[in-house]
């Protein structure tokens, strides 16, 4: 059986050898595939036949091979990928035990499954959705918008994102406040160098969080200082303690890594902190929007617009590739920040600017957060139950929100199991690599991301997290 591709281009040579498939044909071919793969017929990556193709060529309804692929996609033997059709699944060999390929001795097998946090399932990017966006508004934008842009961002993307913001994080945000950048790495840059220019010289930083955010603070010459943590949120007791920091760098709805939220009377005391002191709140609102276990929380900066600086992305909720992150500021910060950005600082390309406004105002965007709130919902789910049922010594630990947890097994330090994951060919975090070098907590364990794998992947990720810690 060969499939031909469509008119005007080369032949995709597809040959697929089935043999009788008995009386029950949908049992048939599904066994069929099944010995195929497992005899090594048809090898992981194997692009197969459209259904159309297939269907025409067996003498079978097209709905009975949609179902059949769809069973296999769900067991893991396939995969299901857009724009490149049905193929059989990576993580095939794994399903019929076959041994993996010699290597060089004192090597690790390559990773297979990525359970690293912070990394949201790309596979599910709204990709027709967002080509429709495209295709509205570069066939619709102003002839200026191909032009050298401002580099706040685009005024039709800055003002959707303060709406947005405004009724979904519960900002008080206006246009003129908000400022689009490449991603939240250049969000934090711009801010660091910004407050190292009004003289600030130290920023209480959390004593877990992201190493890239202390580095761009030391690189913009301000010493990143840790706040100890709790299980409500930075311990504010300590930050009077802490050597005149001019600024706290926090993510109150959601504390990465650990996951805890900051405790309800605390996001008052560090507002009233900031307002006493006169200093300011970097609030890094990653993964605001995925709270599980009730609505989301507003965010830090609707207590007060004047101390709080907002950075948001849409690296978590769409997709890093983008490059897309927006700052929401002070009015006496919009101008330095402004002056940081500079007028020939590279900035996002026009087309994904007017492409997320369009995303915005369509509701697009909101339905997607929806969907990937309940897909993550889920997966989290089973990430608990699955351990909880395999592995009694592991504790998982986290509020049910964000794309992630910490891992906890007794007897087992987290760089043990990140050795033992390795085994499994599977990645995950020591906590270890998330804290700052002056911490004096004594956590350990691991950083779970259960966003990363695709649908067809994510249960063969699931099993080999749980022989990992058995």
């Amino acid at each position: 059986m060969t499939e031909q591709a469509g008119r005007g281009s080369r032949t995709s040579g597809l040959d697929l050898h089935v043999g009788h498939l008995g009386r029950n044909v949908r049992a048939g071919l599904m066994d069929a595939f099944r010995e195929a793969i497992r005899t090594g017929r048809l090898a992981p990556g194997t692009r197969l036949p459209s259904s159309r193709v297939l269907a025409t060529d067996l003498g079978l309804g097209r709905n009975t091979v949609v179902r059949v692929y769809s069973e296999l996609i769900s067991e893991g033997w396939l995969t299901g990928l857009h724009g490149s059709g049905t193929q059989v699944s990576q993580r095939a060999a794994e399903l019929v035990g076959e041994r993996p390929r010699p290597r060089t001795p004192g090597t690790r097998p390559e990773p297979v499954h990525d359970l690293r946090a912070g990394r949201p399932d790309l596979s599910s990017f709204p990709r027709d959705e967002w080509i429709r966006a495209v295709k509205r508004t570069v066939s619709t934008a102003p002839f200026d918008a191909f032009g050298y842009t401002d580099p706040r961002g685009r005024s039709e993307l800055r003002d959707a994102l303060a709406r947005y913001l405004a009724r979904a994080r519960g900002l008080r945000a206006r246009a003129d406040n908000v400022i689009v950048c490449s991603g939240a790495a250049e969000g934090l840059r711009l801010v660091a160098a910004a407050l190292a220019t009004a003289g600030v010289m130290t920023v209480a930083v959390e004593e877990f969080g992201l190493q890239t955010q202390r580095q761009a603070l030391v690189k913009a010459g301000i010493d990143a200082v840790p706040i100890p943590v709790d299980a409500e949120g930075v311990d504010l007791s300590r930050l009077d303690r802490a050597p005149c920091p001019g600024a706290v760098l926090l993510t109150p709805s959601h504390q990465f890594p650990l996951g805890v939220a900051l405790r309800p009377d605390r996001r008052a005391g560090i507002v009233d902190w900031a307002r006493r002191r006169g200093t300011l709140i970097v609030e890094d609102d990653y993964d605001g929007e995925f709270r599980y276990d009730r609505s989301p929380v507003g965010a830090l900066q609707g207590l007060d617009h004047d101390h709080v600086i907002y950075l948001g992305t849409a690296s978590k909720s769409l997709a890093p590739g983008l490059r897309l992150g927006w700052l929401v500021l002070p009015d006496h910060l919009v101008g330095a920040i402004a002056a940081e950005k500079g007028d020939t600082e590279e900035t996002v390309g026009f087309v994904n600017q007017l492409a997320m406004t369009d995303f915005i105002e369509s509701g697009a965007y909101d339905r997607h957060i929806r969907a990937m709130r309940s897909q993550y919902s889920r997966r989290r789910r089973q990430l608990v139950e699955t351990i909880s049922q395999h592995s009694p010594t592991a504790r998982v630990v986290g509020m049910s929100a964000g794309l992630h947890v910490v891992l906890e097994q007794s007897g087992r330090t987290g760089a043990e199991l990140v050795r033992r994951a390795a085994r499994e060919q599977l990645t995950i975090e020591p906590l270890d690599i998330f804290r700052h070098p002056g911490s004096t907590s004594d956590r350990d364990g691991v950083v779970i991301g259960f966003a990363a794998p695709s649908p067809s992947s994510w249960s063969g990720a699931l099993d080999a997290l749980v022989r990992t810690l058995r």
